[in-house]
């Protein structure tokens, strides 16, 4: 029985130890170029670039085919999306699994929808691995994740949000006021897979301040926290101490954002995914 766990590079989680892994690659794309987010991405250099960039920016999910590929030889399927509200990746990832299934019975499919990106689909691949490690079946596998997921969440805080605006994500005239008065947005992904901004906070401490009490305040006791940065390794690494000095036995990682986080996170960025207490 061959077991296969499959994600999206928006998690940016490109390898996995100990279990068949597949990364799906989404796409950046702009007039003069197209960024393939398959972890072989410079993605401070393109963020870099992209930052000055004046032409038009858009990103691509991997279609059927692409998910369809990744599935390919294995007889139990567990596939990990970005929100499906704020991408297609989650309805390509369905109906290939639906495909997959109708070709060669007997396999079978299940696919998360994170309602999130980056970190906290990170936290749901790592859960979903120590879920096969131990053995379980894949319908006790499926209802543990879909558990789990109920209790993951993400933060954000951005200096930048001028990708996001020219996407749709978030208001333009949000992302100008934002730019105009150098102010940190301080979000969170919601229930529904949106992002919805929490609070605008001027300087980098106040907004890590800010990141520790939306942790209180949410849930958060010290469990598993992932940190994604895009070139901001040093804001990351504070939050990191501030949070174990804030919650005994915090469980913090920290890792650098891949191509499509780095996109909509922009340069400074910084990504949370954490456990609340009833993980």
């Amino acid at each position: 029985m061959k077991t296969k766990i499959v994600v999206d590079s928006a998690s940016s989680l490109y390898a996995l130890k100990g279990v068949d892994f597949a990364c799906v690659p989404l796409k950046i794309i702009t007039d003069d170029a197209e960024y393939l987010d398959d972890g072989t991405l410079d993605a401070v250099g393109m963020a870099r670039t992209l930052r000055t960039y004046k032409g038009k920016t858009s990103t691509s999910c991997p279609n059927v085919s692409d998910w369809l590929a990744a599935y390919e030889g294995a007889d139990e399927v567990y596939a990990i999306t970005i929100t499906g509200t704020l991408s297609g990746s989650y309805n390509a990832a369905q109906l290939a699994a639906e495909e997959y299934q109708q070709e060669n019975p007997g396999k079978r499919v299940f696919v998360l929808d994170s309602l999130s990106t980056g970190p906290e689909q990170y936290l749901l691949a790592e859960h979903l691995q120590s879920e096969l490690a131990a053995g379980h079946e894949f319908d006790a596998v499926c209802e543990e994740m879909l558990r789990y997921h109920k209790h993951t969440h993400l933060l954000f805080s951005l200096e930048s949000l001028a990708n996001l605006a020219r996407n749709g994500r978030v208001k333009p005239a949000v992302a100008a006021v934002a730019r105009m008065l150098g102010i940190r947005v301080i979000g969170q992904a919601s229930e529904i897979g949106e992002l919805d901004v929490l609070c605008k906070t001027r300087g980098e401490h106040g907004a890590l301040e800010r990141i520790v009490l939306e942790l209180k305040g949410h849930g958060y006791n010290g469990g598993k926290l992932q940190i994604s940065h895009c070139d901001n390794p040093a804001a990351a690494e504070r939050l990191k101490h501030m949070v174990q000095a804030v919650f005994d036995g915090a469980e913090v990682t920290v890792t650098p954002c891949g191509g499509l986080c780095s996109y909509y996170a922009e340069l400074g960025g910084l990504l949370v995914g954490y456990e609340d207490g009833e993980a």
